[in-house]
């Protein structure tokens, strides 16, 4: 600053001569003109301004009135609630497991309200004993490798940074997890852990549901234990009143402007018809499949590449990304709902929420139709727990199957055996259980309310925006399989994505999605090698990887060695994207391509046995050339196995023993040199 000082004063050190001097004395009666004026003016202007901003004021002050909304314990004073149940959800179960203890609460003379922590300001915790017999309750669903869900991510940031005294504070943590995953149930476990370090005071024991096992199992036996432990805690009895209240109330739209209706937008209505961005989770963008090939030769199955035109819509992404796509379910499937139960689908109806205090006014986008909700808002494919079956049970009229179908939802061990068997593991979804219960016939509008929403379906993208700056790659395999009841079962989106071929007229090849960032992300320096493990569709964003290496070298500059591990079943079956990766070998791109076909001999060969073989030259890789490992693909049998090779391979090659080898591997996935895309 004080070089700048000195080169601005520089130019004016001049010696004043005498023509400066005339000059200057000849003009002081202009400048002091013009400093009047400008005086006179300045002040002018500045107090017309001050007069004028006086009304303002007001203005301002209501500015700041929205700040009470985001205060979830002024809105529990407001509607009589002492429970409040937030939930980080991703997929929905943890909103609808919040939504399920919300209404148990009034059989215990409670008032519940479940909560998104992205609404409200979390710091509020700390006023919650204000209320009497007050509870938080924290729903917490793991998402990825162990983050939080999107919607928690700013509790999860306050809960790091917070030196707030929760001392006053009553709370009780469910995790929902997955056991196949390296970080299993660690957003429930960090949560309930910084509340009691906050001071806050348990009142029972943190519940770890697994949805490896049985999820909804996990958490009804930490329900039925939980809801004792309050009662004890506050010194209150069960009411006996059950919970089967109704939450919403259906208004039949007998005369309705079509234009007013949803036809199965996901937030602001006509959004498809008058797309704005930015495109995301609420306002997905709507893509044209401009290619769909199937990938495979042989064999049942159906795999599939799809490119989705993102030209004009203002979407970035990066390598390692996942896309959302939006699924519609299949029409028949819907019929044969609105068969059983003798509805006219295309009744246009809303579903109002009757607490009119709640934030969720409508369960869907609503008003809409039947028909447009069991297609494109509600999950009618997978088997439905057992607060559903519960609710239900009411309307079947033979009492023996009313009695199965509670039984099924209670806690009792052989209710819960038979809920495991008849419902989840016979994949019956509801269409199933309507057909296999002929005297169950519930409302269709009630059934609405109880199904849970179908949710986007997230795939690993299989292409660099580098080289396709306006196409995102999908690499899928179609779900199918017959289940014990002799039923073909059909995966709702890989279904439907195969059906959307490249049309003239485009309209059938349209598909609702967005961009979802992931932490699956090249190393920042092109020249670091790259080891790629990505079995079977796991390939998918090693496509993008290479394609974004191929390029890079294209623009001169030097790429570190890219190897890449990929198993199928058979050589002549299913060896995806052959062609191209030969053609990257060929021009030098992938320096190393290891294949096994699994199926093509006696003996299963995979990857992991692939690594084995190769295991000098993965350790000369790591130790020597900092290489990054990606893992993409089956978290269940897969990732753990290729995991466990890594610890053998650094055991052996750097001379450690098991714990510090598995420390070693933790320590890559800590500097971010080991990633994991898996899904189970």
């Amino acid at each position: 600053l004080t070089i700048m000082g000195d080169a601005s004063t520089g130019p004016n050190i001049s010696p004043p001569d005498s023509t400066a001097q005339q000059d200057s004395l000849f003009s002081m009666t202009d400048v002091f003109l013009i400093s009047l004026i400008t005086g006179l003016l300045t002040y002018w202007l500045f107090f017309r301004k001050k007069k004028e901003e006086v009304p303002e004021l007001p203005k301002i002050q209501t500015v700041a009135a929205p700040v009470r909304d985001s205060s979830f314990v002024e809105k529990m004073k407001k509607t009589g609630r002492n429970i409040v149940v937030f939930y980080g959800s991703q997929t929905g179960t943890a909103e609808e497991f919040a939504n399920r203890l919300s209404k148990d609460a009034h059989r215990y003379g409670l008032r519940g309200m479940a909560a998104d922590p992205e609404e409200y300001d979390l710091s509020d915790l700390s006023r919650l004993s204000e209320i009497d017999k007050s509870l938080a309750v924290f729903c917490m669903a793991t998402y990825g490798e162990g983050d939080p869900t999107d919607n928690a991510q700013d509790f999860y940031d306050w809960l790091q940074e917070a030196d707030a005294d929760l001392s006053g504070l009553r709370f009780a943590v469910f995790g929902l997890g997955n056991k196949t995953y390296e970080h299993f149930n660690a957003m429930g476990k960090y949560v309930d852990k910084r509340l009691e370090e906050l001071g806050a005071q348990r009142i029972f024991e943190l519940g770890l549901g697994d949805d490896d096992g049985n999820l909804e199992e996990d958490f009804i036996t930490w329900r039925e234990q939980f809801w004792p432990a309050v009662c004890e805690h506050f010194g209150v009895e069960a009411t006996g009143e059950e919970s089967s209240i109704r939450q919403y109330e259906l208004v039949v739209h007998t005369d309705v402007n079509m234009n007013k209706v949803y036809t199965g937008e996901m937030g602001r209505l006509k959004s498809y018809e008058n797309q704005k961005p930015p495109f995301d989770a609420k306002n997905p963008f709507l893509a044209q499949v401009t290619e769909n090939r199937k990938l495979n030769e042989g064999g049942e199955r159906h795999l599939m590449h799809l490119e989705l035109d993102i030209s004009n819509s203002k979407i970035r992404y990066e390598s390692g990304d996942h896309v959302a796509v939006y699924p519609a379910n299949d029409s028949s499937l819907v019929n044969q709902i609105g068969e059983i139960l003798g509805t006219n689908l295309d009744t246009i109806m809303s579903l109002n929420n009757l607490d009119e205090e709640s934030n969720k006014k409508h369960p869907f986008p609503c008003p809409t139709s039947y028909r447009t909700a069991l297609t494109y808002y509600l999950d009618i494919t997978n088997p439905p727990r057992t607060n559903v079956l519960y609710e239900l049970a009411q309307y079947a009229s033979d009492p023996s199957e009313q009695e199965r179908l509670r039984k099924m939802a209670s806690s009792a061990p052989e209710g819960k055996a038979l809920y495991l068997s008849w419902v989840v593991e016979a994949r019956r979804n509801i269409l199933a259980i309507l057909q296999d219960m002929p005297s169950l016939c519930p409302p269709i509008d009630h059934l609405c309310e109880l199904l849970p929403r179908l949710q986007a379906r997230y795939y690993s993208i299989a292409s660099s925006s580098k080289v396709h700056p306006n196409s995102i790659h999908i690499c899928a395999v179609t779900v199918e399989y017959e289940t014990k009841t002799g039923r073909v079962n059909k995966g709702v989106a890989t279904s439907w994505l195969r059906g959307k071929v490249p049309a003239e007229d485009g309209s059938s090849s349209l598909v609702p999605m967005y961009v979802r960032k992931s932490q699956f992300r090249l190393p920042f320096k092109p020249s670091t090698p790259i080891i790629m493990i990505g079995p079977g569709t796991g390939i998918a964003p090693f496509m993008g990887f290479i394609q974004e290496r191929a390029w890079l070298k294209q623009q001169g500059k030097e790429v570190g060695e890219p190897v890449l591990y990929y198993c199928c079943r058979r050589r002549r079956e299913d060896y995806l994207y052959r062609e191209e990766l030969a053609r990257f070998q060929r021009d030098g791109v992938l320096s190393q391509l290891h294949v096994a076909f699994s199926r093509d001999q006696a003996e299963k060969v995979y990857v992991q046995h692939l690594l084995k073989k190769n295991k000098e030259n993965i350790w000369k890789l790591i130790h020597e050339g900092n290489a990054h490992i990606y893992v993409c693909g089956d978290a269940r049998n897969m990732a753990r196995d290729v995991q466990n090779t890594f610890y053998e391979i650094v055991a052996e090659f750097g001379n450690m023993s098991q714990p510090q080898a598995m420390d070693y591997v933790k320590k890559l996935m800590t500097k971010g040199r080991y990633s994991l895309d898996v899904w189970s």
